[in-house]
């Protein structure tokens, strides 16, 4: 085996995410500050793996000092993490702060602050309060983007002097595409206008949020963005049909937040197309002249598998509603590398391409890796004789990307970092714990006990000694 080893900028990020709901437990959450997510899992807990969701999770509430301690152990330079606007405020309308929450919050970000972890803090992570999912219908509703600016408000008044990284939201296009859209999450309503309609008003809410920012900015290094989740995504063939249909899709998920967002600009096909299959939006001239004065200071990219993408081969039924697969289907690439557990196909090489997508068709806008990790099922059977999990499989995953970010870098990709999903195991959307993702293993059979796996202890030496080693692949090549 030929191996490589590749310098770390001395100023690059390596640190690790979670978010609040996955993290937190509801140690202390009072009945009426349910977010979306405890209301799906009250409403539909059969589809959590073995019932474990939000009520628990790693109750980081009550250890994060502990997991903090961690952190510095570790040596990660950055923790990303969000306030749970659920919890955060007892009165949504006009935005009544929790006292208890928001000590808890500026206690997490003083005690990273006392670790030597730079906290980088996200207002939105899926926590839509449930009150305004159930009475508004969520980001439906302008009212609610309102309303969010009002949280945004008090959020920054709170900790805007100390915290210098801001995000709006965490993959915004999520929700409402698994709940709207392919109806596979509760409560189970396909309707395309409202998810284009929860895609604007992200946009519309990021905006507002900007201009709030930039009016108050009370850190003077200080700057607000968004976290994405945009496809590398690749077309089956080079004939022209695969090659549109990979448009298509690009146009429906990707371009719908990064060209808003970064450049102001909606791809005017876009709303051309929702026209001609009757999808509505409710936007106005001057919520489109917002949008476009206030853009982001830099973008966060969750980057874990590419898409494959071809033309149909199949016909669309002219009685269903529109989706945007009318205009592709996936396509299952044969011998593809994969990762068994998640089912999702490992192809570093999507950190290059994305980095060069950045520069090259969004002015090379500063960004970073926000999430990039692999989740491994039933991972105790790893552990060596002293107890210590041999995710192995985590280190080559973890190098081969990094390698290919750090590469894209050297090529004048204007990112910033890598931070890895996820600091510790945690709750997903009803995998739960079934995958395993952290740099730190959680027991849920021993009082939820932390212990470093080897990832760790890898991640620790590449972050002091700023070098990575990794197989050096190109001699295949």
């Amino acid at each position: 085996m030929k191996l490589k080893t590749i310098n770390v900028p001395d100023d690059f990020m390596l640190g690790a995410s979670l978010s609040a709901w996955q993290s937190e437990g509801w140690s202390g959450k009072k009945d009426s500050q349910d977010s979306y997510l405890d209301l799906w899992y009250k409403n539909n807990k059969n589809v959590w793996h073995n019932g474990y969701g939000p009520k628990t999770a790693t109750d980081f509430k009550n250890r994060y000092k502990e997991d903090i301690g961690y952190m510095k152990q570790i040596g990660l330079t950055h923790f990303r993490t969000s306030i749970n606007w659920a919890r955060f405020l007892t009165d949504y309308e006009d935005a009544t702060v929790d006292e208890n929450y928001a000590d808890y919050i500026n206690d997490v970000i003083n005690e990273c602050f006392r670790q030597g972890v730079e906290p980088m803090i996200c207002l939105e992570h899926y926590e839509v309060p449930a009150v305004l999912f159930q009475k508004y219908g969520g980001w439906g509703s302008k009212h609610v983007v309102d309303l969010f600016v009002k949280y945004a408000e008090k959020a920054l008044e709170r900790f805007g002097d100390r915290v210098k990284h801001w995000f709006t939201f965490n993959e915004p296009i999520v929700v409402q595409t698994r709940v709207y859209l392919d109806a596979i999450r509760y409560p189970f309503e396909q309707n395309t206008h409202t998810w284009m309609q929860w895609n604007y008003h992200k946009v519309l809410a990021t905006a507002k949020v900007v201009k709030l920012y930039k009016e108050t900015r009370s850190h003077k290094d200080g700057k607000i963005g968004i976290i994405l989740n945009p496809a590398v995504t690749y077309a089956r063939s080079t004939s022209a049909h695969d090659q549109e249909a990979t448009r298509m899709f690009d146009l429906f998920f990707n371009r719908t937040f990064l060209d808003p967002c970064i450049t102001g600009k909606y791809p005017q096909e876009l709303f051309e197309l929702l026209e001609k299959h009757d999808v509505s939006v409710d936007l106005r001239e001057d919520e489109l002249a917002l949008i476009e004065k206030h853009t982001v200071d830099y973008v966060g990219i969750n980057l874990y598998f590419p898409n494959r993408i071809k033309a149909r081969t199949t016909g669309w039924n002219p009685d269903a509603p529109f989706h945007p697969e009318y205009y592709y289907e996936t396509f299952d690439m044969p011998g593809k590398k994969m990762n068994p557990y998640r089912g999702w196909e490992i192809y570093p090489e999507i950190m290059y391409d994305m980095a060069m997508r950045l520069k090259n068709d969004y002015c090379n806008i500063e960004w970073f890796i926000a999430e990039n990790g692999m989740g491994v099922e039933n991972e105790q059977r790893f552990k060596n004789e002293e107890g210590v999990i041999q995710d192995d499989y985590r280190i080559d995953f973890i190098g081969d990307h990094l390698a290919s970010l750090l590469k894209a870098v050297e090529h004048g990709a204007n990112c910033k970092g890598y931070m890895l999903w996820a600091f510790s195991d945690n709750v997903s959307p009803m995998n739960a714990f079934k995958n395993r993702y952290g740099l730190v293993s959680i027991d849920l059979e021993n009082n939820l006990a932390r212990s470093l796996k080897k990832s760790a202890y890898w991640f620790k030496e590449v972050i002091e000694t700023r070098l990575l080693t990794v197989e050096d692949k190109s001699v295949y090549k």
